[in-house]
């Protein structure tokens, strides 16, 4: 019951942001062909780019006349972080809302447990994610025929989608969890997109500086750095670890804070 309400409240968005991110990688991979037939002019001009800059994104390790190493810096950036931000928004706003828009009392009224509470908007939250990244996925695949290009390496393209829902489901534990222990929507929200876009900008900040490189151990955006994978073919299991228990963690907490949580209604 509380799963299928979840889904039909957040379909909406769920079209949009498909929508939104499907029209971009189509758009972007369009321009590859173009890109790949001038590449030695390209290559010139990416090699004036200053060298931490081209280290941030990875434009030093990834050749960007093939296709992979094109889709490494250029669609998979988009993918990562805003499927992050859908993902943090999505969660942050899913456990509280009953509180603001007042619906607590009246779901705690049927014979439902906080448990089941939690468990089925939880898993509303990961269904969601794996369906934007289905969607993603699926117009990679339609746009790598746009680009021309037939032999795309399946089983590296398989673990960037891997990597990205990950880190989805990372960033969405973690807004999950601040749902579960926070009140106001305005607040989680802030603070989840917060976190999003810190650890973005920390592993952006640890490619530009080397004295700050530190820093990109602390966001899961180095964990599933893309020219790591391409060249490596493989996701570190350490960062796997990372991830999983990252989002183990965020769901047991969520779990223990929300059946003890003084509930307003």
């Amino acid at each position: 019951m509380i799963f299928k309400r979840e889904l039909k409240r957040n379909l909406k968005s769920l079209i949009i942001w498909s929508i939104v991110l499907s029209g971009l990688i189509l758009m972007t991979l369009s321009i590859f062909p173009q890109f790949a037939e001038q590449q030695k002019e390209m290559t010139k001009l990416l090699e004036a780019y200053p060298e931490p800059i081209k280290k941030a994104f990875g434009m030093n390790e990834l050749n960007m006349g093939d296709l992979m190493g094109f889709y490494g810096v250029e669609i998979y950036m988009m993918t990562t972080l805003l499927g992050s931000i859908y993902s943090a928004i999505l969660a942050s706003n899913i456990l509280a809302k009953e509180e603001n828009e007042k619906t607590i009392e009246f779901l705690l009224s049927k014979p439902v447990t906080r448990s089941r509470i939690v468990t089925e908007k939880l898993l509303a939250v990961f269904v969601n994610i794996l369906i934007l990244n289905g969607v993603s996925t699926i117009t990679s695949m339609i746009g790598f025929q746009f680009a021309k290009e037939s032999d795309v390496p399946i089983d590296t393209f398989s673990l960037l989608i891997v990597a990205t829902i990950l880190l989805h489901w990372t960033f969405g534990a973690i807004a999950f969890m601040l749902s579960s222990i926070l009140k106001k929507t305005r607040s989680i929200l802030s603070v989840s997109l917060g976190v999003v876009l810190a650890a973005y900008f920390m592993n952006v900040m640890a490619g530009i500086s080397e004295d700050l490189e530190f820093l990109k151990y602390f966001s899961p955006f180095k964990y599933v750095d893309a020219a790591a994978i391409i060249n490596d073919n493989a996701i570190e299991p350490l960062y796997i670890f990372i991830m999983a228990a990252v989002i183990l963690i965020s769901i047991f907490t969520s779990y223990m804070v929300y059946k003890k949580k003084d509930i307003a209604v």
